[in-house]
C-alpha cells in the first residue's frame, strides 16, 4: 500500500535525510518547514510555519496525507539561556505536537510517527544492562521530560481517536551534516590534537542517521508498528576510546590518545562545572533493539564503520575549517 506522507522538521538535520529518502523512494509527501528556511526540494511542495510555538492551520495539507513524520523539535540545548526551560521545552515538543496530532485525526490521517529520544528512559546504563522500550521512563532534563509528557498524551490521543501512534527513541544520532559535539569530535580528530580518552570503557549504543531514517520509514507503512514504542541503534555499542579511534580511521587520521584514567577525566570534569560532559565521555547508555528487530523484521542496514566514513566525507568536503 503507498502513503502520502506530511512531514515536519523537513529541514533538519534528521528530517531532511528523511525527506530525501521519501523522494528517492517515490513516496508522496508534503514538507512542514520553518519560514525562512530554503525549500527542501523542488520536487516536494512544502508548507510553511513560523514557529510551533504559534498556531499552525495544517488541515489543508493534512487532508491529502495518512501519515504524519513528526521530526520538528526544540531539541536539547546546551548552556540553555531560557528562565524556565521545561516551559519552552513544552510549548513546543507538547502543545506543539499535540496541536499536529488533534488536527491529524480531524483530517482523517491514519497513523502519526513522532521521533522522541532516548532521554525519556534516562540519562545512562550500567554497562551490561540496556535500556528497553518497556523500561520505567526516567527522564532527567526538561527536554527528556517534554518528550516523554508528548509521548504519553500521544498514546492517550491514540486510545480516544484510533489513531495509530507510532514512537522512535533515538540515541546520538551521527552521519553526514552531523553538528555539536560529534562535529567537535571530528575536528579534534583531523587537527591531530592529543586527547585524553585512551583509557574509557564504557559501552554507548549510537544511530547511524541512514539507520535511523530507515527504521522510521519501515515504521511508516508496517502493520505491526502501530502503537509501539521503538528503540533504535546500530546494533553495536562502542567505548569513547574505541569510536575516537574508528572514526580518526575514516578520517584517515590517526587518533592519539592519552590513556588518562576514568576517575581523574571525570573529576577534572567535574571541578570545572562540566559533569554532563563526563557522564557522555566515561558514562554508558546502551539500548536493547531486540523489540524493535523481532517485531518489525527490521536490522541495520548500514555498518557503523560504513557510517562514520560517509560521515568523514562530509565533514572533509563541507565542515573542514
Amino acid at each position: 500500500m503507498s502513503h502520502k506522507v506530511f512531514l515536519t522538521g523537513a529541514s533538519g538535520f534528521v528530517g531532511s535525510a528523511i525527506l530525501r529518502r521519501l523522494v528517492a523512494d517515490g513516496t508522496p509527501v508534503i514538507a512542514a518547514v520553518r519560514q525562512g528556511s530554503a525549500a527542501p526540494s523542488a520536487l516536494v511542495r512544502s508548507v510553511m510555519f513560523q514557529s510551533f510555538e504559534q498556531d499552525n492551520d495544517w488541515g489543508g495539507a493534512l487532508a491529502e496525507c495518512d501519515v504524519v513524520v513528526h521530526s520538528a523539535a526544540r531539541v536539547h540545548v546546551m548552556n540553555d539561556t531560557e528562565t524556565d526551560p521545561l516551559a519552552a521545552f513544552r510549548r513546543v515538543n507538547v502543545e506543539g505536537t499535540l496541536a499536529l496530532a488533534r488536527q491529524a485525526i480531524a483530517a482523517g490521517v491514519k497513523r502519526f510517527v513522532f521521533i522522541s529520544s532516548i532521554k525519556v528512559n534516562g540519562e545512562g546504563t550500567q554497562p551490561g544492562r540496556p535500556y528497553s522500550a518497556s523500561d520505567t521512563p526516567r527522564p532527567q532534563d526538561p527536554y527528556g521530560v517534554s518528550k516523554l509528557e508528548a509521548e504519553t498524551a500521544l498514546q492517550a490521543l491514540a486510545r480516544e481517536s484510533g489513531l495509530e501512534v507510532v514512537i522512535v527513541r533515538p540515541v546520538l544520532v551521527y552521519g553526514p551534516g552531523v553538528k555539536a559535539n560529534f562535529l567537535n569530535m571530528m575536528r579534534w580528530l583531523d587537527r591531530g590534537i592529543p586527547l585524553p580518552f585512551g583509557a574509557i570503557n564504557n559501552r554507548r549504543s549510537l544511530v547511524a542517521l541512514e539507520n535511523l531514517v530507515d527504521l522510521v520509514v519501515t515504521c511508516i507503512g508496517h502493520a505491526a508498528a502501530a502503537n509501539q514504542v521503538f528503540l533504535v541503534s546500530d546494533g553495536e555499542d562502542l567505548s569513547t576510546t574505541e569510536l575516537l579511534r574508528r572514526m580518526g580511521k575514516a578520517l584517515g587520521k590517526p587518533a592519539r590518545l592519552l590513556p588518562v584514567p576514568e576517575g581523574l577525566l571525570s573529576a577534572g570534569a567535574k571541578a570545572l562545572g562540566k559533569g554532563s560532559l563526563s557522564q557522555r565521555l566515561c558514562g554508558s547508555l546502551q539500548v536493547d533493539i531486540k523489540k524493535t528487530r523481532d517485531l518489525l523484521g527490521w536490522c541495520p542496514p548500514v555498518k557503523v564503520d560504513a557510517a562514520l566514513r560517509a560521515a568523514a566525507r562530509h565533514y572533509q568536503e563541507y565542515d573542514r575549517k
